[in-house]
């Protein structure tokens, strides 16, 4: 699955067309700034005990026999944190100047603000931040991507309880500061509309909460629970976006944002009964964390209901993965109704491409391949596949146009 991210400040937009991709435009008008790629960084970075990290809820999770599709756990994945200088000339050869990437909570403040600052993970990220801008990479950071210190669970059941707040908030603030005079483009969470779910609903996420039928848990509430942790990351956002906005924003001149997970539904027939049908959807899906962003409330129809209170093969061989003509048919193909999408007066500043290279995938382990470079995974080897090749060739192809846009004002690229 490659995937599109709303970020709120610096949005892009899932749209799902029918129409024939043949007729929609192929060019995309993006600032060429924008064309990045995200990685959280507990699926990418292994040195999962190095230098003081300490234990997070996916250390632990992966850990548990049975919880991951193949058996594997991302102690080591793709190695980014012994190999960041290789991978950033990755990104530079591909052509990128743009970069997302999460940090580790728990390689950072391995207790939360129950322990001290770990000066091995702040000087990792400042390596890595220092190295992608002396090539040109612009940072787009990622505050929290699934995964938390393991102490916050233990000590008070993380996103269940109010104080996650604090505890949030004081790793944020302690982003800005560490990192914020580099860094202009901050989302607070990525997905968490999707992570409430898929921790607290059906339990297939840390900390494997749910109830029946939804799933088979040793503890939680499928009725309860996902709310509970989705109002306290909503105001963990809000909490984050005043301060920034009070202590930062003036000084470090960036803006924050949340990347949400984006489902778009259309009625099956043109009646008012799915047209109903439709609006519940999107009142659990994107609305359920939109809505208190932009007006204060939870949408009308999910308090009435509640009373609120493409997988890859894993059998491929390292030749068939490399050339992954299909991936590169889909970016192609995403690309071009995205460029639809614009055309129609979407307002998208940024494609976000998942995701550079192969690594483990969360409870799919490594038996899902989504990268732009293939990845050896016993000698950790990176090698471009013809997806990456595809996508660098419309880099520089839409660099040209643009100049060529520049030049000729009055001429019309189509």
């Amino acid at each position: 699955m490659a995937r599109l991210f709303l970020l709120l400040l610096f949005p892009s937009l899932l749209l799902r067309h029918r129409a024939q991709a043949q007729r929609l435009p192929a060019v995309l008008p993006l600032r060429r700034q924008h064309v990045v790629l995200p990685v959280p960084d507990d699926i990418i970075e292994g040195a999962y005990l190095e230098d003081n990290k300490g234990l997070n809820n996916w250390d632990v999770f992966t850990h548990i026999q049975g919880k991951i599709a193949d058996g594997s756990n991302g102690d080591v994945a793709a190695d980014h944190y012994h190999r960041y200088k290789e991978d950033i000339e990755m990104m530079h050869s591909i052509g990128l100047d743009s970069y997302r990437f999460s940090l580790s909570w728990s390689r950072i403040l391995p207790k939360g603000r129950f322990g001290d600052v770990n000066p091995a993970g702040v000087k990792f990220y400042n390596s890595l931040i220092n190295g992608m801008l002396q090539k040109g990479i612009q940072p787009f950071v990622t505050i929290n991507h699934y995964d938390i210190p393991e102490e916050l669970q233990q000590r008070y059941g993380s996103w269940l309880s109010p104080e996650i707040q604090e505890d949030f908030t004081y790793f944020a603030e302690l982003c800005f500061k560490m990192f914020g005079d580099r860094v202009k483009h901050w989302a607070t969470f990525n997905e968490p509309n999707l992570m409430a779910k898929l921790a607290y609903f059906n339990g297939k996420y840390p900390p494997s909460h749910c109830s029946k039928p939804f799933g088979k848990c040793d503890s939680g509430n499928s009725s309860t629970e996902p709310y509970i942790a989705a109002h306290n990351m909503i105001l963990a956002h809000a909490k984050t976006v005043n301060i920034y906005k009070k202590n930062y924003k003036a000084k470090q001149g960036g803006s924050v944002g949340i990347s949400l997970h984006m489902k778009w539904y259309e009625p099956l027939r043109k009646i008012t009964e799915d047209h109903l049908a439709i609006s519940r959807a999107r009142s659990f899906e994107d609305q359920w964390f939109l809505d208190p962003l932009f007006f204060g409330d939870y949408p009308h129809q999910m308090r009435q209901i509640l009373g609120y209170a493409q997988k890859g093969n894993s059998s491929t061989t390292a030749e068939e993965s490399i050339i992954d003509t299909e991936r590169s048919s889909y970016i192609h193909d995403y690309l071009t109704y995205l460029s639809f999408a614009i055309r129609k007066g979407a307002d998208v500043r940024g494609y976000f491409v998942w995701s550079l290279m192969d690594t483990f995938e969360w409870n799919a382990g490594y038996t899902i391949k989504y990268g732009l470079c293939h990845v050896d995974f016993k000698p950790l080897k990176r090698t471009p596949k013809l997806s990456a090749k595809w996508y660098s060739k419309f880099i520089k192809d839409y660099e040209q146009i643009e100049m060529a846009s520049e030049e000729s004002p009055n001429h019309m690229v189509s």
